[in-house]
């Protein structure tokens, strides 16, 4: 009979937005948490803001002026990665560079016990490479929370090549106990989310490159289709230097597949350092009035369904290469960037044929290989299949 994972202490590595926003869910959890970072700024900074959320929440009435107390007592900051030596849970949270994220594993693995699982919040980096890195990859595992971490209910739990069989279930279990919504995703490049989502932004910035229509029209068009933000709003906040960087990993990770490729509208926004709501301009200016438009429903028909139609293809791929079961694909969509169904369901809901042939149809119109159809999407529309 498999042990229930019990965590009474969280180690937290890096006391940026992510850190500090994890190191909040594990001590609203009841945990007590030791937040690490090498810069005193960082922590008196993380400790302001928290202070700062806590009494916006007893202000509104979302919780009392003690439970405000206890969630700030039960966070230890500290310059001393030696504190960290009793936690049984450890998340890391530092720059996305694997050098770096080697070095900080050793680091920990010097003060903590031989129990004690290691995690990564990495959103891009191979969790197996980072495990590579470390004396006792078996306890390496991939924890993907999303920002804002105590908002977001997702987390992505990726388990590397070395990872022990019993680790992932155990932390699905202790997520559901944050009050999280856990997923398993195999390692591969992106994960589930930061994979299946590239068509959103990669389809749009197609759309506008082709001159079928310009950023508004776009945004207009997923908006109505349900989305709460269309691809060129989401990718301004996202920040476009982000943005692009996950986007050129994942190609680079996929062998320069073309369903991947970057967009040369997008890198002349980060070269021109209009990095999007952060720095006041990108696909926008921040600066003057976003204006109105006006849209004709057939060209809002095609630029939906041709997107929505290629973030289908990426989900049903996703599961042909079990990277993560169809439910848990759906889920991590709705619960990790607000999609307004899950692909798969909406992809029943549409047709597997219909979908199939907006995709053919691409393929027949451009002649690439960006827009092949997923086997098992093909398989299931041919003989009337489901995905769930």
């Amino acid at each position: 009979m498999q042990t229930k994972l019990v965590v009474n202490q969280v180690g937290i590595v890096g006391a940026g937005a992510m850190g500090s926003g994890i190191a909040q869910i594990a001590s609203q959890s009841g945990c007590s948490v030791v937040l690490f970072d090498l810069k005193q700024e960082a922590l008196d900074i993380s400790e302001g803001k928290l202070n700062k959320l806590m009494a916006r929440l007893v202000e509104k009435g979302r919780i009392s002026e003690e439970e405000s107390k206890d969630i700030r007592a039960r966070i230890h900051r500290t310059i001393k990665i030696s504190d960290l030596k009793d936690c049984e849970l450890l998340v890391e949270a530092v720059v996305e560079n694997l050098e770096i994220k080697h070095v900080v594993f050793k680091q920990i693995e010097s003060v903590v016990s031989e129990t004690a699982i290691i995690a990564s919040n990495t959103s891009s980096l191979s969790i197996t490479a980072i495990a590579a890195g470390c004396d006792s990859p078996e306890r390496v595992v991939g924890l993907h929370f999303f920002n804002p971490a105590p908002l977001m209910p997702l987390v992505e739990i990726i388990p590397a090549v070395q990872t022990r069989a019993d680790l992932p279930s155990k932390l699905v279990e202790l997520m559901l106990s944050w009050g999280k919504t856990p997923v398993i995703a195999k390692d591969t490049p992106g994960f589930i989310v930061n994979r299946v989502a590239r068509p959103f932004y990669g389809e749009a910035l197609r759309i506008l490159d082709e001159g079928i229509a310009d950023v508004l029209y776009i945004d207009e068009a997923m908006r109505r289709a349900g989305f709460r933000m269309g691809p060129f709003q989401l990718t301004d906040l996202i920040g476009h230097d982000v943005n692009y960087a996950v986007t050129e990993s994942v190609f680079k990770a996929f062998y320069y597949d073309p369903r991947y490729m970057p967009s040369i509208t997008q890198l002349k926004l980060v070269e021109a350092g209009w990095l999007g709501r952060k720095t006041g301009r990108g696909f926008y200016n921040y600066n003057e009035p976003i204006s109105e438009v006006r849209i004709e429903n057939d060209l809002q028909t095609l630029i939906s369904q041709r997107i929505i139609a290629m973030l289908i293809n990426e989900a049903a791929d996703a599961v042909y290469y079990g990277i993560a079961s169809a439910s848990d694909v759906d889920t991590a969509m709705t619960k990790g960037v607000n999609y307004p169904k899950g692909l798969l369901v909406w992809a029943e809901e549409l047709g597997l044929e219909k979908v199939v042939l907006l995709i053919d149809s691409l393929r027949d119109a451009y002649g690439e290989t960006r827009y092949r159809c997923s086997p098992l999407l093909r398989k299931l529309a041919k003989e009337g299949g489901s995905f769930h």
